[in-house]
């Protein structure tokens, strides 16, 4: 369809036709529309190619998603529609937005992922700093967000960008490396969040959340003295909460909030081959590219079988088999509350199950190997503990974490090897 911004010949009684469809009462359909809109946007174009790109993406979003073959012209028609649009329109840059968001989500769908990429470039850097993370080109998705932060900063946190971008960042400078600066970076993050909650303008929780996190990073590196520190400061807080609870009511958002923080640590346990797409850990489940959330979701019905087959073979032979059971169910134990979340459907009654089997498979591992298991009950009992400090169960959140400070030395934090990014296919 030519979308050219200069007028062109078109039949009058063609242009009668669109007019009089569009003024016609009665509910219209995007395929209705689309079709005076194609019309009118020859003779039109500063009024109709904005409301043809629109129409073109609402008919996309009709279509079911096993139609890529129908969805993807449309979106690819709702792009040059918006690139017609005369640039110095006001309207144009969201309305190019819009129609190349959808297309770069239906290339991604439909495994044409380096022309995916390209148009995540031009739609900006934090965007494709995203579909670098899912290629595991760390250091270019650090750089990129490392250029977008600042912007942000400016702002200020209640922008609410910020925090998600924060997030991202400092997970990217982790994965690519750059372990120094992520904890640079994250220890501002937490700084930031605890002003925050002081002034009631985010929730104790996501601060209570952030710490735990950062505790692991300290773990990480090697640096226990203040991962314990980190860790005391988490127990008094844990603690006030359970005696009096959050003292405001907050939106749903932070449960997103321990999805992606769950998301990161959970990573520690998975296992990709070298060149595979991975989640981008760090971002939020709405971000992933639609394949990579397929194939990670999917997943779960296959370990649910690995799991329950090597059950037994763990319980005959536990120093070959115990250690793998421990790691599989906690991927599939992540991979299940990440989806629950996304799908609106989490709850602590839910996802409780699988959580609590983690915890009970990892106190077998510490009871059988004393060396290694203990870190690992450590990690069941912190994992188990957030879900229920983001379903606000507090006082179960503090004995778990009690239960989980025990664990470790005095002094240090459980220090834990860095995970490979790139290992062997799950």
């Amino acid at each position: 369809m030519n979308h050219s911004a200069s007028p062109v010949t078109v039949d009058h009684d063609d242009i009668i036709r669109a007019r009089t469809a569009l003024l016609a009462s009665g509910r219209r359909t995007p395929r209705e529309e689309v079709r005076a809109y194609r019309v009118l946007a020859q003779v039109g174009p500063a009024a109709y190619l904005p409301l043809l790109a629109d129409s073109l993406l609402s008919w996309s979003y009709q279509v079911p998603n096993d139609r890529p073959d129908v969805c993807l012209p449309l979106v690819e028609e709702a792009v040059a529609a918006a690139r017609a649009i005369d640039p110095a329109e006001p309207a144009r840059a969201e309305v190019l937005r819009r129609a190349l968001h959808a297309y770069q989500r239906e290339l991604y769908a439909t495994g044409r992922r380096a022309e995916g990429l390209a148009v995540r470039a031009e739609l900006g850097p934090g965007i494709w700093a995203t579909g670098l993370l899912e290629e595991g080109r760390y250091a270019e998705a650090a750089d990129a967000l490392t250029r977008v932060v600042p912007a942000l900063r400016a702002d200020g946190p209640r922008s609410g960008a910020l925090a998600w971008s924060l997030l991202e960042w400092t997970t990217a400078l982790d994965a690519a490396g750059r372990h120094a600066e992520a904890l640079a970076a994250f220890a501002d993050f937490v700084a930031m969040q605890a002003e925050e909650a002081a002034n009631e303008r985010a929730s104790l929780s996501s601060h209570l959340l952030l710490l735990l996190r950062y505790a692991r990073m300290l773990d990480a590196a090697g640096r226990g003295e203040e991962a314990t520190a980190a860790r005391r400061e988490a127990l008094a807080l844990l603690t006030r909460l359970a005696a009096t609870g959050e003292p405001r009511t907050w939106s749903g958002y932070q449960r997103v909030f321990w999805a992606v923080l769950l998301s990161i640590s959970g990573a520690e346990s998975e296992r990709f081959a070298p060149g595979e797409p991975r989640p981008p850990f760090g971002a939020t489940v709405m971000d992933w590219s639609p394949d990579i959330k397929k194939r990670y979701f999917d997943a779960c019905d296959g370990l649910r079988d690995r799991i329950d087959a090597l059950v037994p073979q763990a319980a005959d032979d536990p120093d070959r088999h115990l250690a793998e059971l421990v790691r599989l169910q906690r991927v599939l134990t992540v991979r299940s509350a990440v989806r629950w979340e996304h799908c609106g459907c989490l709850s602590v009654e839910k996802a409780g199950p699988l959580f609590d089997e983690g915890v009970e498979l990892a106190r077998r591992l510490a009871a059988h190997d004393p060396a290694d298991g203990p870190a690992a009950l450590v990690t069941a009992l912190t994992d188990r503990c957030t879900l229920r400090i983001a379903g606000r169960d507090f006082a179960p959140a503090l004995a778990d974490f009690r239960e989980a400070l025990g664990l470790q030395p005095a002094g240090c934090g459980t220090i834990r090897p860095r995970s490979s990014r790139v290992l062997s296919s799950q």
